[in-house]
């Protein structure tokens, strides 16, 4: 099969490999996915340029998410046949290599979901980490029917998700973002307010948009950048579920601060969650999506073979939406 590979961490045009190697063959409780498409995160990015750890495997296939179909069935698989149009998450992740920046993957049953059929495969690699992290930071605490929920960087891969989800789960939501193009993106997602915390009061706005009492849950794309604001606003008995901190890797939990206010502090690795909240997840999602139509952005499509480029253009931070690696062509 054709694939992109690393056997060093570094600069993308200075590691990643494009050639031939052996496609997977599905396992017991496997299937295996002829993949069309591949979605680049930045934790993708973030392992191959070194930023995360050292080298876990000798050759690494990255990226973690994709859609396409099922063209190989394991023994004891029970959930899916050939053909079925499916999305993935978790590619590259505990324990497996080999990611989706290759024509084929092969992988537990548990960690693909089904496609709907009005989804391209493009829009189905959008899902994977960010819809499944913005899912667990929404719901891992129980039901959000009338309540307020502020989403930070809700026009990124997470936050976007994270609005329509939180929409679609009864919620009030607050998107916080960085521009006026990041602002309608918000908004078309269904935010109710959208405050741009460069230039605007964030505090102010959520405190007089909640009469005063705070919001019940944060999903927070920079724990350490964002705390000191993010306490200020924050109601009794609530919660912060965080799934980044690059604004400050080692921050100092301020626990006194939270204790007062009974706040639930809640970390997020995708691969690490228990497997009955990443199946509630799934779950969950497959409803979300039969119930309407829903925005899947995407920021630039490329070859595989230019899946170095795919990785540049993540890397730049300016994008909006996810960016895709068409592994077909």
């Amino acid at each position: 099969m054709r694939a992109v590979w690393y056997e060093q961490t570094g600069p993308a045009v200075d590691v990643l490999t494009y050639g031939e190697m052996p496609a997977p063959v599905a396992g017991p409780g496997e299937v295996r996915i002829r993949l069309e498409a591949s979605g680049v995160n930045a934790a993708d990015v973030g392992r191959r340029g070194g930023g995360y750890r050292a080298m876990e495997y000798e050759r690494v296939i990255p990226n973690s998410d994709g859609a396409g179909f099922v063209d190989q069935v394991g023994d004891d698989v029970t959930r899916f046949k050939l053909g079925d149009r499916v999305w993935l998450f978790n590619g590259q992740r505990n324990g497996r290599a080999f990611g989706t920046a290759a024509e084929y993957i092969a992988l537990a049953e548990q960690l693909v979901t089904p496609l709907p059929d009005n989804l391209s495969f493009a829009e189905g690699a959008t899902l994977g980490i960010p819809a499944m992290t913005a899912w667990c930071g929404l719901f891992a605490d129980g039901p959000i029917v009338g309540k307020t929920v502020l989403v930070t960087g809700g026009a990124g891969a997470v936050g976007h998700y994270a609005v329509q989800l939180a929409k679609w789960g009864g919620a009030q939501v607050i998107a916080t973002v960085s521009s006026a193009m990041k602002a309608e993106q918000a908004r078309r997602a269904g935010a109710d307010l959208v405050v741009n915390y460069r230039d605007e009061d964030v505090v102010a706005k959520a405190m007089a948009f909640t009469g005063g009492r705070g919001v019940d849950r944060v999903v927070d794309v920079d724990f350490g950048g964002n705390i000191a604001t993010t306490l200020k606003l924050m109601a009794l008995n609530s919660t912060i579920a965080v799934y980044a901190t690059n604004g400050n890797r080692t921050p100092v939990v301020p626990m006194r601060e939270l204790m007062e206010k009974c706040i639930v502090l809640r970390t997020l690795v995708l691969f690490a969650l228990p497997p009955v909240l990443l199946a509630a997840a799934q779950a969950d999602i497959t409803k979300w999506l039969a119930a309407g139509p829903r925005l899947h952005t995407i920021a630039a499509q490329f070859a595989l073979s230019d899946t170095a480029q795919a990785h540049l253009a993540v890397e730049k931070g300016d994008k909006l939406g996810t960016v895709i690696v068409d592994c077909a062509r």
